[in-house]
């Protein structure tokens, strides 16, 4: 049985999430013109729209500092080391996925995250401001229960490894099938519209005074632009795989690295980011836009739920 050797797979694992996380994007918003009957833009718009920024002049603020600069850099890497730990294509570990687990890789995001948040602080200008602080508000409640849910994560599968809750999940359908996992799963989901910004307290709209991480990088333009638009679309395809291949849906996934079951891996995946972005569109449409202060009462559910699947795990 011919195999693809296992660096090549870790090489194929990033690649996936670099070149088809702007699809992803291009499919989310479309499916939401879709819903609310309207003709929308091409699925490849998000690539045309990178082309057109890595080609357009780059426009830097007086008073920006060194921090400007790195921000875009620092968040781009962030979101190619994290496929490098969670199951993309195979449901085994591959040569570097032993760098971290769980926690090592939401502490990649979480750094990816505070970076854009100083940038958009560094030049002063008034709406980068007040996205950083309105995430900051965000992030005391939704850091918390993150760190909850790797808690009951670990306990449920006695390991941090995501390629063990998939293998424990896959092997034990009781296990699955629990009051714990099931509260994991909907802790985690709740964080899943906070951190793609589908909490309809978010808006990427071209109201200033509603955006809350697109606030952050107003004042970026051409090539850095594009390094962090993609790097969000890229955090939003990695959170979607967590979700799926560790929490939710973990089947589908290569076992031996064959070349058919890699390509039946990477049909599967983008069946399932399909349903979960097609999940959130509907979310995203029926709820009315909330006012901000009420952040906190999606993500004290969520923290409820982690602790429930705590406590059910231990009864």
């Amino acid at each position: 049985m011919t195999t693809i050797p296992p660096p090549v797979l870790q090489i194929g694992q990033v690649l996936t999430v670099l070149l088809l996380a702007p699809l992803l994007h291009g499919f989310v918003v479309t499916a939401e013109e879709r819903v609310q009957r309207g003709t929308g833009p091409s699925l490849f718009q998000p690539y045309r729209d990178l082309w057109k920024l890595f080609h357009k002049e780059l426009v830097i603020p007086d008073s920006a500092t060194w921090l400007f600069w790195a921000a875009p850099f620092v968040s781009f890497t962030a979101m190619l080391i994290v496929p490098l730990l969670i199951p993309v294509l195979t449901n085994y570990p591959l040569p570097l996925s032993d760098m971290g687990d769980i926690l090592g890789g939401g502490l990649i995001l979480t750094l990816a995250g505070f970076s854009i948040l100083l940038a958009g602080l560094d030049t002063g200008h008034p709406y980068g401001g007040l996205g950083s602080s309105r995430e900051s508000m965000l992030a005391i409640l939704a850091e918390p229960t993150l760190i909850l849910v790797f808690i009951g994560i670990t306990l449920l599968a006695k390991a941090m490894l995501p390629f063990v809750v998939n293998h424990l999940l896959v092997a034990q359908p009781a296990v699955y099938w629990a009051p714990s996992h099931l509260f994991l799963v909907a802790a985690f989901f709740i964080l899943l519209t906070v951190e793609t910004e589908r909490l309809p307290i978010h808006s990427s709209i071209q109201w200033e005074i509603y955006m809350i991480g697109e606030a952050r990088i107003l004042e970026y333009s051409g090539p850095l632009l594009a390094l962090l638009k993609w790097a969000s679309w890229m955090k939003q395809a990695i959170l979607y795989t967590i979700f799926l291949n560790v929490l939710t849906i973990p089947w589908g996934l290569s076992v031996h690295g064959t070349p058919l079951g890699v390509a039946g891996s990477l049909l599967a995946l983008l069946a399932k980011w399909a349903l979960v972005a097609l999940l959130m569109v509907g979310i995203d449409t029926v709820q009315s836009r909330l006012r901000f202060y009420r952040y906190q009462e999606p993500l004290a559910l969520s923290f409820l739920l982690a602790l429930l699947a705590i406590v059910a795990d231990q009864l």
